[in-house]
């Protein structure tokens, strides 16, 4: 039987049994149910005929109507037959490549310079990448080559295709072109002047002027781009002035990507709208400043923490993103070990005493103590935080911000909040000899303490603590127990597969023997290629025993303190990220990375 020519729910689903995907059962029952569940699609995912006048592309396809019986692939042990599945299989089936497509290894401008949107919004063509005169296209229809025939006379082009599913396409048209015509509408309403911004006071005869934050166009753009970094899961957004551009980079499991170059009259505006959404000042351009939004993506809150600070070239803007899914999460499911987690916990039920959380910026500290807050949360309790500034504003919690420009420092609060009758405080970071001293004295008044330090691991948490002046024997009678973190990228799982460690790279480990086998992500679609997808925490716990207290007590040195604990059975953060690699959690490179 030869391969179909038009894209049709039976002829796909015949497809898709020929090349194992369906049983022949499964195939009788996709033709039978077919046309009434796409009904119900049409009815669950649109309110009318007018979507397809407006935007030309068809309401359900047939690889989303096959796609939604959830069918399980025989032989797959619980496989499910998925969108992404059934395009792979039809591009094979057709003689093209499949492209997941990944967002951020896309061009703006090669995206929306080559086709005319309404055009690609009715055929579902994206251009993703050019090369050597040769644009490469993804299509969700095989069979539509006369359209791709047209566009190329009509432009000029030579096309190559590939083919994507439907909903990959849609979302790169709808974010891509949506930011591309914001920006563009925005830049036509710039007049002329200098950029005031520049540090570098180069500027050309023709430069440029801010437009208003609330225009429009800006208005959408900065839409656009939230809603991006959301979508891809960002934990921080960089906006970046340059010398004729501006650059936008996402965070994201930990590693910085280039998403996109707007032009450099765009950036002022850009920035004086996020400005204006975070209540900063919007005339001070010469100071660093600190904001926050709160908004909502897919049902749920966000808390966003924004910072400015005037680079070189203007303004440059840090968005932080606090997403509730991953600040606020179950202990058990962070990474800890049985015996860490079980340690962690006994200082959290403890009726008063100090917890420090330690680790470098970016290593899930703020996670680590709001989720414990949450875990000891309960009508019981009062819960009073000292932050600066607030991360995420939770209603079980009674939050104070630190304001400096009115004096209201963490140690003017420390002296006031024992009348506030707290039972737990969490104090954002123990920065100087007052705070540690505050910290110290509402622990010993019968509160449980939680806060930060920056530490490399738990022993140096002890002589931090006796730099900042807090005496040896407050130390012993306060502190309970100390976590030192930190955050690696967990394999993807996906493209997980095994290898043997060389016997070098056991040597560096300091691995008993010479045959480990460790795993690694090939890179696959689901994870951008990178091998890696989501990060777990490292968790090295200290508890301050008898012995350790009299060491700390004696003013034992930090040599002394490590050597004990090592006794008293903590496990190092390079022990617990080796123990993770040889779990298949992580990889011989992460660990490197992590703890050197």
């Amino acid at each position: 039987m030869s391969e179909p020519k038009k894209l049709t729910l039976e002829n796909l689903a015949h497809l898709m049994e020929r090349r194992g995907l369906l049983s022949r059962e499964q195939l009788k029952d996709v033709l039978a149910r077919g046309k009434s569940q796409e009904a119900r699609l049409y009815s669950l995912h649109y309110s009318g005929a007018s979507r397809r006048k407006n935007t030309g592309v068809e309401l359900v396809s047939p690889s989303e109507i096959l796609a939604s019986f959830n069918l399980e692939i025989p032989g797959s042990h619980g496989q499910v037959l998925t969108v992404d599945t059934i395009t792979e299989a039809l591009a094979s089936a057709t003689g093209l490549s499949y492209l997941k497509i990944d967002p951020l290894k896309l061009d703006l401008q090669v995206v929306t310079n080559h086709i005319p949107r309404p055009f690609a919004l009715k055929n579902l063509i994206v251009a993703v990448n050019e090369l050597r005169g040769v644009i490469t296209v993804a299509v969700a229809d095989p069979f539509n080559e006369a359209i791709i025939h047209e566009l190329a006379v009509a432009r000029r082009l030579e096309i190559r295709r590939v083919l994507s599913s439907k909903n990959d396409i849609l979302k790169i048209l709808r974010e891509f072109y949506g930011f591309r015509a914001s920006v563009l509408a925005a830049e036509a309403e710039v007049a002329t002047s200098i950029d005031l911004g520049n540090l570098e006071q180069f500027f050309k005869l023709k430069g440029q002027q801010d437009v208003e934050s609330t225009d429009k166009h800006v208005i959408s753009a900065v839409d656009f781009l939230l809603n991006y970094a959301f979508d891809q899961h960002a934990s921080d957004i960089h906006i970046e002035p340059k010398r004729e551009s501006s650059l936008i980079r996402f965070r994201i499991d930990g590693v910085i990507h280039n998403i996109h170059v707007i032009p450099k009259p765009m950036h002022a505006p850009i920035i004086s709208r996020i400005k204006m959404l975070s209540r900063m000042d919007m005339a001070e351009k010469r100071r660093p400043q600190d904001g926050r939004i709160k908004t909502n993506f897919n049902n749920k809150d966000i808390e966003l923490r924004v910072s400015t600070v005037p680079v070189a070239f203007g303004e440059k803007v840090v968005i932080r993103v606090f997403d509730p899914d991953i600040l606020l999460q179950d202990l058990d499911s962070m990474g800890f070990f049985p015996r860490e987690l079980l340690l962690f916990n006994s200082f959290l039920r403890r009726p008063n005493g100090i917890v420090l959380v330690t680790g470098p910026t970016g290593s899930g500290k703020t996670t680590t103590l709001y989720s414990s807050l949450r875990s000891l949360s309960s009508p019981e309790v009062n819960i009073v935080t000292v932050e600066d500034p607030i991360e995420m504003v939770m209603e079980e919690f009674n939050q104070i911000g630190v304001q400096q420009g009115i004096g209201v420092s963490f140690d003017s609060i420390l002296r006031n909040i024992l009348r506030q009758d707290p039972d737990i405080i969490m104090i954002g970071e123990i920065r100087d000899r007052e705070t540690a001293e505050n910290a110290v004295q509402a622990a010993l008044t019968g509160h449980l303490v939680l806060s930060t330090l920056h530490t490399n691991d738990t022993a140096s948490t002890i002589i931090r603590l006796l730099d900042l002046g807090v005496p040896p024997f407050m130390i012993s009678a306060t502190v309970l127990g100390i976590v030192a973190q930190r955050l690696v990228r967990k394999i993807c799982p996906h493209c997980k597969k095994v290898r043997n460690l060389s016997p070098d790279e056991c040597a560096y480990l300091q691995l008993p023997e010479s045959s480990y086998a460790v795993w690694e992500g090939a890179g696959c679609k689901e994870c951008r290629g990178t091998g890696y997808r989501g990060r777990s925490g490292l968790f090295e716990v200290m508890e301050l025993n008898e012995r350790l207290k009299a060491l700390v007590s004696g003013s034992a040195g930090l040599a002394a303190i490590t050597a004990a604990a090592r006794q008293e059975g903590v496990i190092t953060l390079r022990e617990i990220a080796i123990n993770k690699m040889l779990e298949g959690v992580t990889t011989y490179e992460e660990v490197i990375s992590m703890t050197g």
